[in-house]
């Protein structure tokens, strides 16, 4: 198949366009998922068109690389098909005379490309339900260099079978160089896909929903001390008992009471329930206000943290379920519901709240680590290293 000047330059336009396209989707890719206070690219415009969405999603990485660097690589590929007939005079490149007919492979590079593409814009539609323009562009460039080279059908169907026997060529030719390339390649994806390295954000959020799954906490310890009294780290909680988050990182916090020795959670309350949080104006964690004054009565009976446990765990809907975690934990019943209504218990969460709002504290779960403020969810690969760089011991 005859690839003529022309044709060549439009290719080579074509491909340093995609290139340069996916470079900006890589940047938005990295902006979205790890720049937490960067404004939305120019690309989102409302909850459909969403790049920025898009990017956030487990669909934009493939063998876990993402999708942007999977871009660049095809498109850099397809250049240098472009320019195979000028570098294989070059003496030490040789080597790559097996490239015989670099229009047919483009074209086969091109069409796999377009399908791809089509697939990923099934996936957004209807899928995730979320379309990236930038990405939408990339796939008619697909599509574009798919129907550059060939004149025709028959040259269509003659790329599909003259790369085809190219390829068993150039492999009976340089069987040893094959065989090395395919090793490292499936050594290098099978290392990208099981360790997720080029993709940490997936990685964390793997690891998050494993604890999503847990139903109970299998870390649990009870008391009134999470961890040792005179610690040289110490985590200052702020959380809700209805955030879900919140249910995650109690499991996280208590597996690392159980590896480190020389640390200690003090749990503050910080419901957002309108029923005692005066910055709440709408119903929003509803229930989390007598879930914070059963946690702190259960501290008159000795077992704060066994009764926070369950009540992130169980989610109680009323006051009759909460009792019964209660009777679980062994509570004197009586005593237990006179000290969730006192006024004494109404105080100890008032000021709870009142550090709170002079903390300017707006999302749970937040803690402070040795005074060092970390908002949000981490994983607990990222707890551990910051619990450590604080100065935590393993036991």
């Amino acid at each position: 198949m005859e690839f003529s000047n022309k044709k060549r330059i439009i290719v080579q336009i074509l491909s340093l366009a995609g290139f340069v396209l996916t470079i900006k989707l890589a940047m938005i890719y990295y902006v979205a998922n790890y720049e937490k206070y960067a404004l939305a690219s120019f690309c989102s415009i409302n909850d459909f068109i969403d790049c920025d969405g898009a990017a956030r999603t487990s669909v934009s990485q493939f063998w876990g690389i993402p999708l942007a660097y999977w871009g660049m690589f095809f498109y850099i590929t397809v250049f240098f098909l472009t320019i195979v007939d000028k570098l294989k005079n070059i003496k030490f490149l040789k080597f790559l005379e097996v490239f015989k007919n670099p229009a047919a492979y483009i074209t086969v590079l091109g069409t796999f490309a377009f399908i791809c593409s089509m697939i990923l814009a099934g996936i957004s539609v209807y899928g995730i339900k979320k379309l990236c323009i930038l990405c939408l562009v990339t796939y008619f460039v697909d599509f574009a260099i798919a129907l550059t080279p060939p004149a025709g059908f028959k040259d269509y169907l003659y790329s599909f079978k003259t790369t085809f026997l190219d390829f068993i060529s150039g492999a009976k030719k340089y069987p040893k160089t094959l065989i090395s390339l395919v090793i490292a390649a499936s050594l290098f994806l099978t290392y990208s896909a099981v360790t997720d390295n080029f993709v940490p954000h997936i990685k964390k959020n793997k690891e998050i929903k494993k604890y999503f799954k847990m139903k109970q906490n299998p870390y649990r310890q009870d008391g009134n001390t999470l961890g040792v009294e005179n610690a040289d780290v110490v985590i200052d909680l702020y959380s809700d008992f209805v955030c879900p988050l919140c249910y995650v990182h109690n499991i996280m916090l208590h597996k690392a009471v159980s590896e480190y020795k020389n640390i200690k959670i003090i749990h503050h309350n910080l419901p957002f329930d309108k029923e005692c949080n005066k910055l709440i104006p709408v119903d929003m964690h509803k229930g989390a206000c007598i879930m914070a004054r059963a946690a702190l009565a259960a501290k008159k009976q000795g077992n704060y943290w066994g009764m926070s446990t369950l009540l992130y765990n169980n989610h109680p809907k009323n006051f009759d379920e909460i009792i019964k975690l209660s009777d679980e934990l062994g509570f004197d019943r009586d005593k237990f519901v006179k000290d969730t209504f006192s006024k004494e218990i109404s105080a100890e969460l008032n000021k709870e709240l009142e550090e709170s709002y002079i903390l300017n504290l707006d999302s749970t779960p937040t803690m402070y680590v040795n005074g060092d403020k970390k908002v949000g969810i981490m994983s607990y690969e990222e707890l551990k290293r910051l619990l450590e760089e604080h100065g935590a011991k393993r036991k």
